[in-house]
């Protein structure tokens, strides 16, 4: 009996104990003693590095931010100085040129004034008045010439008259400017067997006011056939490239068309 009750308290004793339903608790701490005493582990320290890692990072952003924000307002203080230094280098130009302006003008008043005044030109002089007398009859008007005499004004209109008919006289000797062109035409016969020379006769027989032709030559188009490349210089408002091509395709039996190569104001 009494060995039954005793196997019987420690049965009791053990379901009193929870240490068994409560293994993972005593596990943790056991493992934070180990680690109080060894340092932690590994891993731990792996994972640490890379939250202290982080954190660097998340620092450095945020320094980084307010660095290049500060940097902006730097930029933007320096742009604006600079261009208040250039605003102010422009004024400062504007007022030499003002300056300068300024003195130009005090030196031509100042010539203005020491310069004599140019002559009056002479008008004509109004008569004097005869000064009325109290109790004088109405008759004394007829000897008032408030105008005075016209003779100045036509002699003032005559200088004015020659002075414009000298300008027209030196005027007209002056030699009218004449416009020239010098024209390049290719006269072209009608086959190979074409008297050339006979063609550059004819060509030079046409003969006008404000024409004057000048050098010549051959030149060959194909097949044995040549063209007449001849040079001629023209008054513009005497002679015309239509009237030329007029006259020298006149000369049928030569001449199959008249081109113009080249055309020049001289």
């Amino acid at each position: 009996m009494p060995k039954r009750s005793t196997n019987m308290s420690g049965l009791q004793c053990l379901a009193s104990e929870n240490i068994w339903f409560d293994k993972q608790r005593y596990d943790e701490a056991e493992k934070r003693f180990y680690e109080g005493v060894n340092g932690p582990s590994t891993q731990d320290k792996e994972v640490n590095a890379i939250l202290q890692d982080i954190a660097k990072s998340r620092q450095n952003i945020q320094q980084s931010l307010s660095g290049s924000s500060s940097q902006s307002g730097d930029q933007e203080l320096v742009s604006r100085m600079k261009s208040l230094e250039l605003e102010n280098q422009t004024l400062h130009k504007v007022v030499e040129t003002m300056r300068a302006a300024l003195q130009k003008l005090e030196t031509r008043v100042a010539v203005l004034e020491k310069t004599p005044a140019p002559a009056a030109v002479p008008c004509a002089k109004a008569a004097p008045v005869k000064q009325m007398e109290n109790g004088d009859d109405d008759d004394d008007d007829d000897d008032i010439d408030l105008f005075g005499s016209d003779d100045d004004d036509e002699e003032a209109a005559r200088i004015k008259q020659e002075r414009v008919d000298a300008y027209a006289a030196k005027k007209s000797k002056k030699p009218a400017l004449i416009a020239k062109s010098s024209i390049l035409l290719d006269v072209k016969p009608w086959d190979d067997e074409t008297d050339m020379a006979q063609l550059e006769q004819c060509v030079r027989s046409v003969q006008m006011d404000g024409l004057l032709w000048g050098a010549s030559k051959l030149v060959p188009v194909g097949y044995g056939i040549k063209k007449l490349q001849i040079n001629c210089v023209v008054e513009d408002d005497k002679v015309g490239t239509d009237i030329l091509e007029e006259e020298i395709t006149k000369f049928e039996d030569f001449v199959q068309s008249v081109d113009v190569a080249a055309f020049n104001k001289i």
